[in-house]
């Protein structure tokens, strides 16, 4: 899977096109003038999301009503026009120029990324390790996405109905009665969760213990908030049993207090938990461990490569262990790394393609910046 090419449009501080190379792709530049950006760019043109905000339309140039970022996609002989469009608070995907779902776009084109903010993942809250595991299910299985979504949605509906009961002095009876058709489709989205969950914990164990570039003990285990409970080889018939046994304490809290939105992932080096005794270094070890094993586990799915983006690359790791990863992703992944070294520039410039950015712009490297047409599809 290559990107072949780029433009963005009134993201952020973005302008033009760019042309990218197939291997490993350098964009350089001082801080704050849109290395990130771009990343970020190629970020939303795969999973239609930001990895810094949750809110897309402060990606919006401001003052500007619109934005997008579309992008020339090739995979064998196969070839793909991306376009995600934003406009105030809606976006809007395309696929050579026609309008898609958000099931049947994902997928088109598959990233895996390195940065500060994924660091939670190792450091963080359940829920960062939680989006680290679907992300890559999803990977796998598209359709996934719609199984979080009705999970969700699920989900929500019942804390409603168990914040109602306590707003409006409900009767338990008459609360259970509500609760009953929510907690049955509960129970069977969240044995899809469950069980796609530990299948790709699986994956990626399988993965790590066989060595990646560099020798770490790092084991990951899914933790689900059942454990102990009973037998979780059942999970369904847990699950559907623990609901009933906690609906009272679930009335009075007026909130789900059963289900995988509760579970975790345990990651360990060398038998010690990361996010307690793991050093700063330790933990992007781990991470950039996890991410390469995901990215070997798509591989032996899709028989083909995502691409994997590295943000500020010499402030997260050390120069002899980035020479080490680039070494190992030569030949497998499209790369994309940012730095403000002018030293990794000159040390990787035999084998990449290195393009300099200035206020948002391609200053050197494949570019082309001819005016861009504000009309969207």
């Amino acid at each position: 899977m290559i990107l072949e090419s780029i433009e963005a449009h009134h993201f952020r501080n973005l302008s033009g096109t760019i042309l990218w190379s197939s291997g490993l792709n350098i964009i350089f530049g001082n801080n704050g003038h849109g290395k990130t950006n771009w990343l970020e760019g190629i970020y939303l043109l795969s999973r239609t999301k930001s990895f810094r905000t949750q809110r897309l339309q402060e990606s919006i140039r401001f003052g500007e009503q619109m934005a997008y970022v579309s992008g020339k996609v090739s995979s064998g002989e196969l070839r793909r026009d991306l376009q995600v469009t934003l406009q105030g608070s809606t976006k809007s995907i395309w696929v050579n120029g026609k309008r898609e779902q958000l099931v049947r776009y994902l997928g088109q084109l598959q990233v895996f990324a390195f940065t500060s903010d994924e660091l939670e993942v190792v450091r963080g809250m359940p829920e960062a390790r939680r989006r680290f595991i679907d992300r890559g299910v999803a990977s796998l299985r598209p359709a996934y996405v719609q199984t979080l979504s009705d999970y969700k949605r699920v989900l929500k509906q019942k804390n409603r109905i168990l914040q109602d009961s306590i707003d409006t002095e409900m009767s338990s009876g008459e609360t259970r009665d509500l609760l009953a058709p929510w907690n049955e489709q509960l129970v069977n989205l969240a044995n899809q969760i469950h069980l796609a969950r530990t299948d790709y914990i699986g994956l990626i164990n399988d993965v790590l213990e066989r060595g990646l570039f560099e020798r770490r003990e790092i084991q990951i285990r899914y933790v689900s908030s059942l454990e102990g409970k009973g037998n979780l080889h059942d999970y369904e018939s847990l699950l559907d049993h623990r609901l009933h046994l906690r609906l009272e304490a679930e009335i009075s809290a007026g909130r789900a207090l059963v289900g995988p939105h509760r579970d975790d992932l345990e990651i360990l080096l060398e038998g010690h938990e990361m996010r307690v005794y793991g050093s700063a270094g330790q933990q992007r070890s781990a991470l950039l461990l996890l991410d390469l094993a995901a990215i070997s586990v798509y591989n032996s799915c899709h028989h083909d490569y995502p691409l994997f983006l590295i943000d500020d690359v010499d402030a997260e790791l050390d120069e002899e262990r980035i020479n080490s990863l680039l070494e190992y992703l030569d030949g497998r992944t499209q790369t994309f790394v940012t730095t403000s070294k002018r030293s990794h520039v000159q040390a990787f410039m035999s084998r990449a393609s290195v393009y300099e950015i200035e206020d948002g712009n391609v200053t050197s490297g494949e570019q082309k910046t001819d005016s861009i047409s504000t009309a969207l599809a």
